[in-house]
Formats: C-alpha cells, structure tokens, sequence
C-alpha cells in the first residue's frame, strides 16, 4: 500500500515537472509562430530554458518559415520520454511498441497545447475583469499568443452588447479537441 502511494507520488511528479517544461518548449514554438515580442521578459525566460537543448537540434534540424522544428521536435522527444516512464511507473514490464509510444507522444503534445490555450484564455479572461486596460508583460505577450484563436471567432459571432463570448467558445472547442485525441488515460 505504502510503495503504491510513493509509486503515484512519482509518478504525478515526474510527470508535473515533464509537462511543466514540455509546455515551455512548445511555448518557445508558439512565440516564434505568432511573432512575439521577444523583448519581454516571459519571451526571455523562455528563449533561455530551452535554448541549450533545441540549440543543440536546431544544428541538425533546420526550421521551416515560422516555425520552430527542432523546438517540436524536441517537445515530442520529451513527451515520448515521459511515456516511457510512466510506463516503467505505472505498469513494469509492459512496454509500448516504438511507434505506439511515438504516436502517443505527439498526441500527448496535442493536448498539453490544448491545455495550455485553455488556461491562458481563462488567465487573460479574468485579468480583464480583475485589471481591464492595464499593461503588463504577461497579458502583452497572453494577448499575443491568444489573438490568433480569438480573432476568427470573435469576427464571426454576433454582437452582444459588449460581452466578448469568444473566449467561451474557444475554450469549449479546446476542450472537445482535446477529448478528441486518442491518447490513453495514464498519458493525459
């Protein structure tokens, strides 16, 4: 019972602390896709925690126009790795075929992404009740990144009056994405 408890323990912490960086390794990617100020801080931070290992990729792997491949590349690798060790936690002995682990990877990739968006649609939501027109590094750089999924939708539903219902929908289509994927519950 007790070795069953510190097996969930690492497990839960091993992946935390993968899914933590991993979502800062995709972050570097989305930066980079939607043209962020990379004079921000957040940006700084970013380009700093992952530049070694996506650095050492990107000598081998070139990027293609805005987007950052070896940061994806590197993103997944990481995801697989956190597969294969929730795997040896969770279940010893059972191991997933390459390919299987592989594919679980990039969609374990798909949902950390559709869960990164949800939370920072919800962050930039309740920052423009709590402080509406008030500058600061981190809802610069959240409007950045979230525009480009709020704009097509928010272009396209009615007016209400002045409430922006973009966000809601946005964060409902992430989350039936997200459902969509077929990654294994012990992957999520």
């Amino acid at each position: 019972m007790i070795a069953n408890n510190a097996n969930d323990a690492l497990l839960f912490l091993v992946d935390t602390v993968l899914a933590l960086y991993i979502v800062v390794v995709l972050l570097r990617a989305l930066l980079q896709l939607v043209h962020a100020d990379f004079r921000n801080p957040i940006s700084q931070f970013v380009w700093r925690a992952t530049a070694m290992p996506v650095g050492f990729l990107a000598r081998v792997i070139p990027r293609w126009r805005n987007v950052d491949v070896p940061a994806l590349v590197f993103a997944v690798a990481l995801c697989f790795l956190n597969i294969e060790i929730d795997l040896a936690l969770a279940a010893p002995g059972f191991g997933a075929q390459p390919l299987m682990a592989l594919w679980w990877a990039v969609l374990k990739a798909g949902v950390l992404v559709c869960n990164f968006y949800f939370f920072t649609i919800l962050i930039q939501a309740i920052m423009s009740w709590v402080s509406p027109g008030q500058y600061s590094p981190a809802t610069a750089l959240l409007v950045t990144i979230n525009e480009p999924l709020l704009r097509p939708v928010r272009n396209t539903l009615p007016a209400m009056g002045g409430l922006d219902l973009s966000p809601l929908v946005v964060i409902i289509g992430l989350q039936v994405v997200s459902r969509l994927l077929p990654l294994p519950g012990l992957f999520r």
